[in-house]
């Protein structure tokens, strides 16, 4: 598979690059970038407007693609996947849209978790900020894993919306989504659930309609697709209810200066010309992934962090943020006495590519006491000799600093 991935063949001065910053971005197999290649090539126009030729062999294209997401997350209708700029255009659609509706009033509790992304949390605050609406944060247990038993407790009448990822891009730690989308339902049906998908995409097998949640949103990025591209999945009576959010071309049924009829869904909240291109691209790039196989690629992945989680903790004075069970592709660490961005470039100069800060976490980062962490995260090309490479330069890097 490393093979696949043209940029793998870098090097850093004489080192061979080992890429292990994929929570942050995935890099693209040959497939991706052919894909792209051919729709400017062959394709290239505008889409559902045009009466020629390559204006409806781009459409068709670009709804196959949709198609293709929607099976990917086996969603009950292609009209339920809507097209976003990535995750965190997914999550701001659905505050806005909720904002618009009504739906959230001055007292309604929004609950988001301690681990979660800025993009998961700003949204959030600006809808309370609109609507007098108060955003309460779930608590970690001194684990550092999602304290279900607060969560349990902090569910109430005035519970509106919980969002929350479904793996921490910050510390790698798995939440429990399904149990926690259940006791939000239980608590009061009408709840709406979003999860951010990020960082689980691309790992680990996802079915909407199985986990029961109202919205998920992830990156087209992190999952071998080109940047700026993005998927939110809603469920479609929702959809259907809530007002759009941008107006203008492709949105509209019809238009007059005293009124306006909007489109059918997904086209609803997909106004202007969508990222034809990166939309196609998108879906070739998750075919690559379901044809390789999420399980596989998740067994792979898990092989890999669970091997780099013994080798740091065999180097000792290690911090590992987390379990070494239940977690995703990634692995976070805090080492007294180092800063973190001083690790981070000595491992770059040893030709090994992480993550150093505070992940775009930065009231997580408050509550752990720091301001920031190294993180290595994991993809399907990677392979055990650059776990070995990984904790070489580690502990070289480490007697340097210390």
């Amino acid at each position: 598979m490393t093979s696949d991935f043209p940029i793998l063949a870098t090097r850093i001065g004489k080192r061979p690059l080992v890429y292990l910053d994929n929570a942050a971005t995935t890099q693209k197999p040959e497939a991706v970038l052919q894909a792209e290649r051919e729709y400017y090539e062959r394709l290239n126009s505008n889409i559902h407007r045009g009466a020629h030729y390559l204006s409806r062999m781009a459409t068709e294209a670009h709804e196959q693609a949709r198609g293709t997401t929607a099976r990917f997350l086996n969603a009950s209708s292609e009209r339920e996947v809507v097209f976003t700029s990535g995750c965190t255009a997914g999550i701001n659609l659905v505050s806005q849209v909720l904002a618009l509706s009504g739906w959230v009033t001055a007292g309604d509790e929004i609950l988001v978790t301690t681990d979660s992304h800025h993009s998961n949390i700003v949204p959030w605050q600006m809808l309370c900020e609109r609507t007098g609406a108060v955003l309460r944060p779930i608590p970690l247990t001194p684990e550092l894993t999602f304290d279900m038993a607060a969560y349990l407790d902090m569910l109430g009448p005035r519970t509106r919306i919980v969002s929350a990822p479904y793996i921490s891009n910050a510390l790698g730690v798995l939440n429990p989504i399904a149990q926690m989308i259940e006791a939000a339902k239980r608590n009061r049906p009408d709840c709406i659930f979003l999860v951010d998908g990020a960082q689980s995409t691309a790992h680990t097998a996802v079915d909407v309609q199985a986990l029961g949640c109202d919205f998920y949103a992830f990156s087209g990025h992190k999952v071998y697709a080109p940047t700026g591209t993005g998927v939110l999945w809603g469920r479609e009576e929702l959809l259907a209810q809530l007002p759009p959010w941008l107006g203008g071309g492709e949105m509209i049924k019809e238009v007059s200066f005293t009124s306006t009829t909007y489109n059918e869904l997904p086209f609803k909240y997909e106004a202007g010309t969508p990222n034809i291109a990166g939309n196609i691209v998108l879906a070739a790039a998750l075919d690559y992934v379901k044809n390789i196989g999420l399980a596989k690629i998740d067994e792979h992945e898990q092989r890999l962090t669970r091997s780099l989680y013994d080798g740091l903790t065999a180097l000792g004075g290690i911090n590992i943020l987390g379990p070494r069970e239940g977690r995703g592709a990634l692995v976070s660490v805090i080492i007294p006495g180092v800063h973190h961005y001083d690790l981070g470039t000595l491992l770059d100069q040893m030709g090994i590519a992480v993550r150093t800060g505070h992940h775009c976490c930065q009231p997580l980062m408050q509550y752990l006491g720091t301001t920031g962490t190294t993180r290595y995260s994991f993809a399907l090309y990677n392979t055990e000799e650059d776990v070995a490479a990984a904790l070489s330069a580690t502990e070289r890097a480490l007697n340097m600093l210390l």
